[in-house]
């Protein structure tokens, strides 16, 4: 599993190569496989389950520099629901972490993308440390 994981990432990888060559963190997010592969300097890091939109709701496809970030956050739109290690993407849409961790690997989120705590620390922690203009979110279905 891990294998075809790593392939799949460097698959995307290469298929958003114009956006993600001067990146030097990556979130490779599909929506079909509810995951998310991380590349660092052009090498698989991590691999986690996500859980994206649920019907009704949107995450959206394409390839996004990360605008801004927040160690908390708290959703004005949903209730102040809690959003740890939150990295912005597309107006109010972030990587997150969530306490909703059994709802991982299936939609489940209002467009976000959501992960474990710790791997939502992990990823936040990279993107503060590579800088915002070099940290890319790419969606795929």
């Amino acid at each position: 599993m891990k294998g075809r994981a790593f392939a799949f990432a460097v698959l995307f990888a290469l298929a958003a190569w114009p956006a993600t060559a001067s990146a030097s963190v990556v979130a490779m997010v599909s929506l079909s496989a509810q995951r998310v592969d991380v590349l660092v300097d052009g090498s698989h890091a991590y691999s986690w389950p996500v859980s994206t939109a649920r019907k009704g709701y949107v995450t959206p496809t394409g390839s996004f520099r990360a605008q801004w970030t927040a160690r908390m956050w708290y959703s004005r739109k949903y209730e102040m629901s809690p959003m740890p290690y939150s990295v912005f993407f597309h107006g109010g849409y972030a990587v997150h972490g969530t306490n909703y961790v059994r709802s991982l690997g299936r939609p489940a989120s209002h467009g976000c993308i959501r992960l474990a705590p710790a791997n939502a620390a992990r990823f936040y922690a990279l993107v503060r440390e590579y800088g915002l203009g070099r940290s890319r979110i790419v969606i795929t279905r």
